[in-house]
């Protein structure tokens, strides 16, 4: 059974224009299979310029499209909570507004959600300034059996990828204001609801990391957002006593080491390197 689905795009101040126009273009007017509806959650007020963008796109939309325009800036996780509610379909994909979805991205997706999937992500390209030229291609697990033992010690989701049913994240109790960390607890808690994830290893999503990626990934505030990451999942028994004590010196190590250790292990663990043709951890890993 073929359904109908909304885009979810969160716009904030520090968007810039071109991006979202980019981002725009490449999720809404360029799929082979367009979405039914976007809504573009405002969080906060926005520039002249970017106002003037997201203006001229709405009028121009190929498909229905709302903005859901809120007074304050609230944040990631809050702000993507109150879109979900204000969307007119069950299934829901996620975009960021400087990001670039390849043309095919929903032909692939959508068919795993139709067929009794409840999340279903995939791979992602990263880049800092051109698609042309991608830094690293970051691929999940794609075994359900590996998704849900990976999640117990990092994300098995590329969030600006995914596709999910409303139902399943309510069910999870939505998202939480957790910053940098609202996606691993999602998706995470969703699992252990009872949601069915799928992920495709083919890259679906240009991912723009831009050029302090490496150092945005460390620091204090996110270590103390990991501590409280940890903390949540232990409370909710997703992670045993000894999972939670490994998540807490592996993870929060990779918090304090300087960028370029970081950025090393990075590409060692988590992107393509280290993971195979299938998208399953190597054997030895």
């Amino acid at each position: 059974m073929t359904e109908q689905f909304s885009l979810l795009m969160p716009l904030w101040s520090g968007d810039d224009p071109a991006f979202f126009r980019l981002a725009w273009q490449s999720t809404v007017v360029d799929q082979t299979r367009r979405p039914d509806e976007v809504l573009v959650v405002q969080d906060g007020p926005i520039g002249p310029a970017l106002a003037d963008t997201l203006a001229e796109l709405m009028a121009a939309s190929p498909v229905p499209a709302r903005v859901l325009v809120l007074e304050d800036n609230v944040g990631l996780g809050p702000a993507l909570d109150r879109g979900l509610a204000s969307c007119r379909h069950d299934v829901v994909a996620r975009m960021d507004a400087d990001d670039v979805s390849l043309p095919q991205r929903f032909a692939v997706q959508l068919p795993l959600i139709e067929g009794g999937a409840d999340i279903v992500g995939s791979a992602l390209l990263e880049f800092v300034h051109d698609t042309a030229r991608v830094e690293e291609v970051r691929i999940p697990p794609t075994d359900p059996v590996w998704i849900r033992s990976a999640v117990h010690f990092r994300d098995p989701f590329n969030h600006p990828t995914v596709v999910y049913r409303r139902q399943a994240v309510q069910r999870a109790g939505g998202y939480q204001d957790l910053p940098l960390m609202e996606d691993y607890l999602l998706f995470a808690k969703m699992l252990a609801s009872g949601a069915e994830p799928a992920n495709v290893a083919e890259p679906l999503v240009y991912y723009r990391v831009g050029s302090g990626a490496y150092a945005r990934r460390g620091g204090l505030a996110l270590l103390r957002s990991e501590i409280a990451l940890q903390r949540t999942f232990r409370a909710q028994g997703i992670t045993t006593r000894r999972e939670y004590v490994r998540n807490l010196v592996v993870r929060g190590g990779y918090r304090l080491v300087p960028t370029r250790i970081r950025q090393l292990a990075y590409r060692r663990l988590i992107a393509h390197r280290g993971y195979g043709g299938t998208g399953q951890p190597h054997p030895d890993r």
